[in-house]
């Protein structure tokens, strides 16, 4: 039997399923409908706002954790494609994770001391050749043109100087760097390096106990939505391994024929810049630029330019579509404002991490809000802020 109660509490339930019945004020029907839409959106976006907020406070709090963690997957999806190879060719897993990272270990190891090696051959020459430069320069400035006085000419510099030294500690100093001390160093290296040893060991099982703290009705998307993010994040990873490597060759070897002194120093700048994308490729190939106008003089500059774009447009419209197919980059604004947001917020952590991680967070949203799990499609390339698209083979006639 039901009483007046459970009438009423049926009326209640009855009113808050059924959404047309809205509680509204007398000023409801005089608000125009344009301000009630930007009011629901704003609320909403603050909310959001706030999340992200909590969230970035939280991975800097994190940061000792965050940037060892994040360094490690990143090297990751660099050996992953290496990594499977030889476990689909049978070896086993712990000879397959000695060989990819001594060997990685090595590589690194090597290219820093050849650098290391070069500039303490050419450095004091470097350095003095570059204050000839700076006294030719500074001598133009006053009996060229420009008719400078050297009072201008010293707060000129004073000014770029002070500029210089700014953005520098921004980028040392960012939000989420690991640390200043030679133990804060030690300890995320160490840490990065454990991290990347377990997730080479058992990376699938580690996604299996995470999977369990979603809600089971959620696993399907979250897991099928992440597999999507990891592989556009191990795409990304071997695209900037691919660009790193020819135009680190490319650079390198144009400097060395050119003249132009550190040649090795610059290619492996040249490496370690392009894996941020965009903005490495431009920043490195200026400084290869400006150490040839100082050193060498304008036209070797002129060619050392010539290089630079050489190597960026062959490396991008031949050789990387003809060895792994196009890397589409889809909204390069995107990237670039990305980068900057990453560099301003993050230093150069922020700088480097900034597009891999908005890529796997743009192909996760993508896939839930296509229920890609359930329909099987794939997402346009359009929708993603990066991807690679196979490239197609003509069949025969």
């Amino acid at each position: 039997m039901s009483g007046p109660d459970d009438k009423a509490r049926g009326g209640i339930f009855d009113a808050i399923r059924d959404r047309s019945r809205v509680v509204s004020t007398e000023l409801s029907p005089t608000i125009p409908r344009g301000l009630r839409i930007a009011t629901a959106y704003s609320w909403r976006f603050l909310v959001v706002a706030a999340a992200i907020g909590v969230g970035i406070w939280l991975v800097i709090q994190l940061r000792l954790l965050v940037v060892p963690l994040l360094i490690a997957i990143l090297v990751t999806a660099l050996l992953w494609p290496a990594f499977s190879w030889m476990l689909r060719h049978r070896v086993p897993k712990w000879l397959a994770i000695v060989i990819v990272v001594v060997g990685t270990l090595a590589v690194v190891t090597g290219l820093l001391w050849l650098a290391v090696w070069q500039i303490t051959r050419q450095w004091s020459d470097v350095q003095v050749r570059t204050i000839e430069a700076t006294e030719q320069l500074r001598q133009y400035l006053i009996d060229g043109p420009l008719h400078l006085t050297a009072e201008q000419i010293d707060d000129l510099l004073a000014q770029a100087g002070a500029l210089i030294q700014e953005q520098a500690e921004l980028l040392w100093s960012g939000a989420l760097a690991i640390g200043s001390t030679v133990g804060h160093v030690a300890t995320g290296t160490l840490l990065a390096l454990f991290i990347l040893l377990t997730l080479l060991a058992d990376g699938p099982g580690i996604w299996r106990w995470t999977l369990r703290l979603f809600p089971q009705k959620a696993r399907p998307a979250a897991d099928a939505s992440a597999r999507a993010g990891w592989v556009t994040v191990v795409n990304y990873a071997r695209t900037q391994l691919l660009v790193a490597t020819i135009d680190a060759i490319g650079i390198g070897l144009g400097a060395f024929l050119l003249g132009v002194p550190l040649a090795i120093p610059i290619g492996v700048l040249v490496f370690l810049g392009a894996f941020v994308p965009i903005v490495g490729a431009v920043v490195t190939g200026a400084l290869a630029v400006f150490l040839a106008l100082v050193y060498n003089g304008p036209w070797i500059a002129l060619w050392m330019l010539v290089v630079v774009l050489g190597v960026q447009q062959l490396e991008g419209h031949v050789l990387q579509p003809l060895l792994m197919g196009s890397a589409v980059k889809v909204h390069p604004l995107a990237v670039v404002l990305v980068v900057a947001g990453g560099a301003l917020i993050a230093g150069i952590p922020g700088a480097l991490f900034a597009v891999p991680l908005a890529a796997f967070i743009n192909v996760v949203a993508v896939n839930i809000s296509r229920r890609t799990w359930q329909t099987g499609e794939r997402p346009p390339p359009a929708d993603l802020i990066w991807s690679t698209v196979p490239r197609t083979r003509r069949k025969p006639a």
